[in-house]
């Protein structure tokens, strides 16, 4: 019985559990938005094994917000490839005065992987 309870009350608490915040939690890497793409080009595979579930800064220029209509934010960064680009996922609330493009922007996010474009999740602004 005590096993039963406390298996309940453990899947209650993960399933309530909210995402933690990245703004005070170190990168595992820093690199440019440019820098960051050339890296999957040249190799797709060396790359998804370095970079993804891990916390990346990357800086580039805003290319273009957009709200989605669960509120949640996507930031996209120019890499100089038409073709493929940085998409920052922010939380749904996020404060989007500071997302303007054209602006220089310093973000923080968790590496999901490469699929033309690549993708950083929980995203905040460092800078």
């Amino acid at each position: 019985m005590l096993f039963t309870i406390t298996g309940i009350l453990a899947a209650l608490y993960l399933y309530n559990k909210h995402p933690r915040s990245l703004q005070n939690i170190k990168p595992d890497y820093t690199v440019s938005a440019s820098a960051l793409l050339k890296e999957f080009e040249d190799d797709e595979t060396g790359s998804t094994a370095k970079y993804v579930n891990r916390i990346l800064e990357v800086t580039g220029t805003i290319t273009e917000v957009r709200k989605s209509e669960k509120d949640i934010l996507n930031v996209t960064l120019n890499t100089g490839n038409d073709l493929s680009v940085i998409i920052c996922t922010f939380p749904a609330g996020t404060d989007e005065i500071k997302l303007v493009a054209g602006h220089d922007i310093t973000v923080r996010g968790k590496c999901s992987g490469f699929l033309m474009d690549v993708l950083l999740n929980d995203c905040v602004v460092v800078k």
